[in-house]
């Protein structure tokens, strides 16, 4: 997948940890960020049911965004008032 370069603003201590977490696992600072981000977001699950899927990439797409949408309409719902 293709990386883009981008600037984020952090807090100093979510900086330090990411950076502490990245030298401890041998790994890239933008991988961590990415990897959390992927995970709050909900792609993280998301990829992992795709990659056991035997479905075609327009019919996961095409489940994953229905899924996505029903789940922001739940979490939207309760809020209004």
């Amino acid at each position: 997948m293709a990386r883009r370069k981008t600037t984020v603003y952090l807090d100093e201590d979510v900086l330090r940890a990411s950076r502490v977490f990245a030298a401890r696992t041998g790994q890239h600072e933008y991988e961590i960020v990415n990897a959390a981000l992927r995970s709050f977001l909900g792609l993280a699950a998301v990829e992992r049911v795709w990659a056991r899927s035997q479905l075609t990439d327009e019919e996961a797409a095409t489940l994953a965004y229905g899924e996505l949408q029903a789940t922001r309409r739940e979490a939207g719902g309760g809020t209004a008032g």
